[in-house]
């Protein structure tokens, strides 16, 4: 099936989908603990008579069972060899259940590893595993490729990237999203919706998590800036204990009752995940029959995402201003640090510039006597993952920002594309595969044109031949060029001339580099802020300058006051109503930092790289390993959880900062007073294990680092973890508590055989639980001592549960 033919059945109505399949099998008779696909793939009978059923309660398109059909995932049953065999034989069981009733979508989901830069799963490794998984299902004869489960942007951009470079397929790329609509590594909807369609999604939705009345404003969200259609999948309910089983609390009517609100928020899939079988698709298709689909409401949008923000870009709106410091040119500190492969100017740069006033972040590491492309990577990797703000990847080598874009967890910005053969013909094919926008620069091999109608002509060339490629206007900025006034009198007019052709008659952004106009006069600050004012004036859409430059700031806010761009004068009154404090602290922030602040500071910026050399220089400065401990390592890791708790802090960078407290302790260890190390010996021990039939480990192991980095004694059992393993092992360590994982609906249950287990052995044991399906009433219903929904919440909890 082509993309358009899947276009033109969701312009005439609502596709519905299927319910889930793992229950569905574990009702017919598939044991716990064995591999889904596997089983499946040797009950062939059990798995068509189920997606038949799919097909005969009314859905248009049924997924492959091939949830965990990765190379990754089949290894942790001894089945990695056999992943091409299960894919494909799936994939013509599914096609052959559908017959001519519908069709089959290959079912790809994550791989239970964290990618880079937010993990340490190489990025190309995960295309590479996902490449080989889609290769099957082709083979298999799916009719379209989902995307489905994911919580983290990257994982899905490599799977995207996986499937569109073997085939041309429809790809739906699919989200979880929790109740408040994040995902686990902090991505919003919006900006997940602008990375995934712009590199390419033909469907971006969400699925499982959350029941439909939380799932619908997650939809509600997307729909506004979303240039494909949407999809829907949500859970029925929340899952609760009945009878030894585990239940969802939404039947089939009230599930249905919620299609209504989904079709006017504007969704053209829909289905159920968790929770819902074949009488809820029915409900569903009942409830859809008849309904209009609505279309996308725009065909392109001019906006730039990273992993955790979004930045539009609407003509006449608010002046964006792009942070030039990144960049090595005239940077002697960070020249060196580049060379030795150092990062921390750069990682500085983006704090001070996002504190000034910065929108995006300009990426440039174009200097002699290192190597660009892995220098651009890795500072591509350092900043999606310790800045919020969109990057702009600025480079005059089309393989370095190729290398970047293909690694960056976002929709980026290139810096730039001219007329020039070489580039044009290069760069254009780079930035339609990954979806990127990119600065129009009017100069072509043979001249950098003088005027404005000569910069017209190259605009008008390059556009027409960004067309071919499907870019439009909104993709576009053009860079209108700015030259020194002191050898030309006339080069400020013929810019700001250009500036007003884009936004009244071409209607496009524009960008100035504006330091340019002042070259070779003195006190340019004056020279520059007086332009800026005047491109503003003219239509200006972005600047890229130093947002340290404090008139320039002032200025560009007090201009987009005047002219109306600012409505209410809002971010006006915002920037000076605060001005006094950042001043404040702008100024605290200038004093030298003793070796043990740096400490502190390592661990909230996740710096393991450096944390051990501030702990020698604190030691050498007579400050104690205790205390470098208690008083900095513990309050540092505090207040991470504070961050992540408040929701300025997310998965990432709780990871980044556990890592950096793990480096620390490790150095620390051997160094701590012998009444510490007593201490140590005595410490509470905590048993961590996902219980059995559960092969999900990811959640459990960033509650095993954090509560590790608060001292106590972590013993991991790993998965699929039997009960009288977890009781015996509790019984001859002398827990004190026992941690309880499961990721699965259909392994929730052996939470409560733990529990029951656990308290005939009357020692006192607590017991925690946690987990996505996992609630705190299903914790009260089963009879553990508690529920933690992520790392932060355990170590609260086991310190709560330890001081009873």
């Amino acid at each position: 099936m082509t993309v358009n033919n899947f276009y033109d059945l969701l312009n005439n109505k609502i596709l519905v989908l299927d319910g889930a399949t793992g229950t569905e099998l574990q009702k017919s008779g598939m044991p716990q603990g064995v591999c889904p696909e596997k089983w499946a793939f040797d009950n062939p009978e059990v798995i068509m008579d189920i997606h038949k059923k799919y097909i005969d309660s009314g859905s248009d398109i049924i997924y492959s069972s091939t949830f965990g059909g990765t190379r990754l995932k089949l290894s942790e049953f001894g089945l990695g060899d056999k992943t091409y065999e299960l894919n494909v034989k799936l994939a013509k069981l599914a096609k052959e259940a559908a017959g001519t009733k519908g069709y089959v979508a290959g079912d790809i989901a994550p791989t239970g590893k964290f990618i880079e830069p937010f993990g340490d799963f190489p990025f190309e490794d995960a295309v590479n595993v996902y490449k080989e998984q889609a290769k099957a299902l082709l083979d298999g004869g799916v009719d379209l490729f989902v995307l489905e489960t994911m919580i983290d942007i990257q994982e899905i951009r490599a799977a995207l990237i996986a499937v569109k470079e073997i085939c041309d397929l429809p790809v739906i790329a699919s989200m979880t999203f929790n109740e408040d609509q994040l995902t686990l590594t902090g991505t919003d909807p919006v900006s997940a919706l602008i990375t995934l369609q712009s590199l390419g999604a033909d469907i971006v939705g969400c699925n499982c998590s959350t029941g439909p009345d939380k799932m619908v404003e997650v939809i509600k969200k997307m729909k506004p800036f979303a240039k494909v259609p949407l999809l829907a999948k949500p859970n029925a309910g929340l899952p609760k204990l009945k009878n030894g089983k585990t239940i969802f609390d939404m039947t089939a009517d009230e599930f249905a009752s919620f299609v209504p609100d989904f079709l006017d928020a504007g969704v053209n899939l829909i289905g159920g995940c968790c929770g819902t079988s074949f009488e809820y698709i029915k409900k569903v298709k009942e409830k859809v029959t008849g309904s209009l689909p609505q279309k996308p409401r725009i065909k392109s949008i001019s906006a730039l995402s990273s992993a955790r923000k979004t930045v539009f870009h609407e003509i006449g709106k608010n002046i964006c201003i792009i942070g030039e410091r990144i960049n090595p040119t005239g940077k002697k500190k960070l020249q060196e640090e580049l060379r030795e492969g150092k990062f921390d100017e750069v990682k500085r740069f983006a704090v001070e510039q996002a504190q000034s006033g910065s929108d995006l972040l300009d990426v440039n590491m174009g200097m002699s006597g290192i190597d660009e492309k892995k220098m651009m990577i890795n500072a591509v990797k350092i900043l999606s993952s310790s800045s919020n703000l969109p990057l702009v990847i600025d480079s005059s080598n089309p393989e370095v920002i190729e290398a970047a874009l293909r690694i960056y967890p976002g929709r980026a910005l290139i810096n730039s594309i001219s007329a020039e053969k070489n580039k044009l013909d290069k760069l254009l094919p780079i930035a339609a595969k990954y979806g990127a926008m990119f600065i129009l620069l009017p100069l072509n091999d043979n001249e950098i044109p003088k005027t404005a109608d000569g910069r017209i002509n190259i605009v008008n060339e390059i556009f027409s031949k960004a067309k071919e490629y499907g870019f439009t206007k909104d993709d576009i900025v053009v860079d209108c060029l700015v030259m020194t006034i002191s050898s030309d009198q006339n080069a400020a007019k013929e810019t700001l001339k250009l500036i007003k052709w884009c936004r009244e008659v071409f209607k496009c952004n524009t960008v100035i580099g504006l330091s340019n106009v002042s070259f070779g006069l003195p006190q340019r600050k004056y020279i520059n802020a007086g332009f800026l004012a005047m491109s503003i004036a003219n239509g200006l859409s972005m600047a890229i300058a130093n947002p340290s430059d404090e008139l320039l700031m002032f200025l560009k806010y007090a201009s987009d006051a005047l002219i109306g761009n600012d409505n209410n004068c809002i971010g006006y009154i915002k920037k000076f109503s605060n001005l006094q404090d950042k001043k404040d602290k702008k100024e605290s922030g200038k004093k030298d930092k003793n070796p043990e602040d740096m400490v502190y500071d390592s661990v909230l910026d996740g710096d393991k790289e450096n944390i051990i050399e501030y702990i020698k220089k604190a030691i050498n400065n007579n400050i104690t390993p205790n205390n470098i401990v208690d008083d900095y390592l513990i309050k540092a890791i505090n207040k991470v959880g504070d961050l992540y708790e408040n929701k300025e802090y997310f998965l990432p960078q709780l990871i980044a900062s556990a890592e950096s407290m793990k480096t620390a302790f490790g150095y620390l260890e051997p160094l701590l007073s012998k009444k510490n190390n007593e201490d140590n010996k005595k410490k509470i021990k905590i048993i961590l294990a996902t219980v059995k039939g559960d092969i999900h480990d990811i959640g459990k192991n960033i509650v095993g680092l954090m509560l590790k980095n608060y001292g106590y004694k972590v013993i991991d059992l790993g998965k699929d973890v039997a009960c009288d393993k977890i009781i015996e092992t509790a019984v001859n360590e002398k827990v004190d508590i026992i941690g309880l994982s499961a990721l699965m609906t259909t392994t929730m249950t052996e939470m409560k055989n733990v529990v029951d287990n656990a308290r005939k052995i009357k020692n006192n044991i607590k017991i925690i639980i946690g987990g996505a399906v996992i609630t705190k009433s299903y914790a009260e219903e089963i009879g553990a001592d508690g529920f933690a929904k992520d790392g932060i919440e355990a170590v609260k909890l086991v310190g709560k549960l330890l001081s009873n």
